[in-house]
């Protein structure tokens, strides 16, 4: 039997549980060497991709995977951001760690994303307007690789980059969304900042009324299913939100900050609407659907987008030196922000700045607008593969760093108590030996 005799629906549910198992697999590895899963599935992609080549089969159209991936990140985004909200606790002694990581999520991207403008348009010759375009996108921390990347931070710094990661997603979509606004025949003068400022109020209160009224409803249905029946609504409401240029993902992410914070927002009268055990069970399992959900996403959006990729776009010249001019300048800004706002001890996240899944969707968003950018931009795919790599790469060893400091600390930290306690034996043996030496002395 060869592969032409397997039908290609078989074929496609063995590849498909193939990927999946592998990944799995991926994602452990992951754990025990520090390397980003999400780098390791970009690379399977490639290797995919090659093997097509090798064994000379026809490859899937580029349209077609373009699709795909453009598909799987509107879900992933819905699924890591309620992902990232939904563990966010608010209390009163993180407020200073929350403003903190909002500062630097939006000074930090704003000043990223003008010093990369300046280099395309220096480079380039790309008007500053229109580079911010794609510099915007670039300067979006990626909460699909680090989210699941900073197990093994402490419990702060990981908060921390939890805030931050999720304040980029949305603070970089909304300026992307201001900034490709304003290059629309059809809005005049400033009235895409008043379009916008009213848009941004409407969907916060809207956001709050529909996560009380969808919390409120879900403690009472009973049943095994309705757990996809709300994710279901939350993604329903988000691509509802994107075909009116609302952003949508607010919603998501007021929705999960709400729902696990439910304590602090259903208070007096309100308290009254909800019974405790039943959105604590909730919640339990509704952080399982969406950790295996976002998992299964994430697997299939970088394997495709790294089946996507075309290596000989990151040797040419100009990808290069553009693009490691952009990687300096992204963590050049991060280390002045982190030492503004975190003093000297900046890591390891001075190495945690990787572009994902929102950066690939916004280039996207690009390219289907067909701008008139004035100069030759085929070589920004090449700078953004190269800005993306480069970036996983970095944090790699920034989180294998990180890893081995704590695996040395944790083993100085037992060398210690391992002495204590022998000193501790040694203590009381003598003291035992004195205890029956004394009589035979007073003898």
């Amino acid at each position: 039997m060869t592969i032409s005799d397997i039908s290609i629906n078989d074929l496609s549910l063995i590849l498909f549980s193939l990927v999946i198992i592998i990944s799995y697999f991926f994602d452990v590895i992951s754990k025990k060497t520090g390397v980003p899963s999400v780098l390791i599935l970009i690379s399977f992609g490639i290797l995919i991709s090659q093997g097509f080549s090798f064994l000379s089969m026809q490859k899937p159209s580029a349209s077609l995977i373009q699709n795909a991936v453009s598909i799987l990140g509107g879900g992933g985004v819905v699924l890591i951001v309620l992902e990232a909200a939904i563990d966010l606790r608010l209390k009163k002694d993180s407020a200073i760690l929350i403003l903190k990581a909002f500062l630097m999520a939006i000074l930090g991207l704003g000043a990223t994303a003008f010093a990369g403008a300046w280099i395309l348009n220096a480079f380039m010759g790309l008007k500053i307007e229109l580079a911010l375009l794609y510099t915007i996108p670039l300067s979006i921390l990626s909460s699909a690789i680090i989210l699941p990347s900073i197990g093994m931070l402490e419990k702060k710094k990981k908060d921390f980059m939890v805030y931050e990661s999720s304040f980029s997603d949305i603070v970089g979509i909304i300026a992307f969304h201001l900034i490709i606004g304003m290059h629309e025949p059809s809005v005049e003068g400033g009235g895409i900042y008043k379009e916008i400022l009213v848009k941004l109020v409407f969907i916060v209160l809207f956001s709050i009324v529909i996560s009380y009224f969808l919390i409120y409803l879900f403690q009472k249905i009973k049943g095994h299913v309705k757990l996809f029946l709300l994710l279901s609504i939350l993604a329903f409401l988000y691509g509802i939100g994107k075909v009116l240029h609302f952003e949508s993902l607010i919603l998501i992410l007021i929705f999960g900050v709400i729902l696990n914070n439910y304590n602090l927002f259903f208070k007096w009268k309100l308290k009254a609407l909800i019974k405790q055990e039943k959105v604590e069970t909730l919640i339990d399992d509704f952080k399982i659907l969406i950790a295996e959900s976002a998992f299964v996403i994430r697997t299939f959006f970088f394997v495709l987008f790294g089946f996507s990729i075309v290596i000989a776009k990151l040797l040419e010249i100009e990808v290069l030196y553009i693009g490691a001019s952009l990687i300096g300048v992204i963590f050049l800004i991060r280390a002045l922000f982190l030492l503004l706002f975190n003093g000297i001890k900046i890591s390891p996240l001075i190495y945690l700045a990787p572009r994902g899944l929102i950066t690939v969707l916004l280039f996207m968003k690009v390219q289907s607008e067909n701008i008139d950018m004035g100069v030759d931009v085929h070589n920004m795919d090449g700078i953004l593969l190269f800005v993306i790599l480069l970036s996983c790469l970095i944090m790699m060893y920034g989180l294998i760093k990180n890893k081995k400091k704590v695996e040395m600390e944790k083993e100085i930290e037992k060398r210690i108590a391992m002495e204590a306690e022998l000193q501790e034996s040694s203590s009381t043996l003598a003291n035992n030996i004195e205890e029956t030496q004394d009589p035979e002395i007073e003898v």
